[in-house]
């Protein structure tokens, strides 16, 4: 049996295909998802998008957010997915402590709790590629 073995590189696709999925469905440069359904809902704006199209970019988001959220899940728990949080929001808290980060640039603090959510479910999607590594052992979701 051959075992998927995860590199360095492996694990900045998956960071790079979060940071995507998350800014997609929502970024503070209004050019998202969320921005997107925004202006088609609202009968003011000229939107010019096509429904049909929105409802398909809409399915592509909600299955990359289910393939994402369901891996952290089942890969972190409650517990570790908690810890993933506290680990980045904790690396953020220091940032602002330390002036690297000015709270009045409200773009710039909202792009990095993006950039830290991405964080958290890459690494959920990553962790137990990583426990195997360390560990040697192997998660198994079912069992016949």
């Amino acid at each position: 049996m051959t075992i998927n073995r995860i590199t360095w590189q492996g694990v900045v696709i998956r960071f790079i295909v979060a940071l995507i999925l998350v800014f997609c469905t929502y970024n503070p440069y209004e050019k998202s998802y969320f921005h997107w359904l925004q202006s088609y809902l609202n009968p003011t704006a000229e939107s010019g998008a096509s429904l049909p199209l929105l409802v398909f970019a809409g399915i592509v988001l909600l299955i990359g957010w289910t393939v994402y959220l369901r891996a952290t899940m089942r890969s972190l728990g409650i517990f570790g997915l908690g810890l993933a949080v506290a680990f980045f929001g904790a690396l953020l808290w220091l940032a602002i402590d330390f002036q690297i980060v000015s709270l009045d640039n409200t773009r710039l603090v909202v792009t990095l709790i993006l950039i830290i959510f991405a964080g958290v479910i890459a690494t959920g999607i990553t962790w137990s590629h990583i426990r195997r590594r360390i560990t040697g052992q192997t998660d198994v979701d079912d069992v016949d």
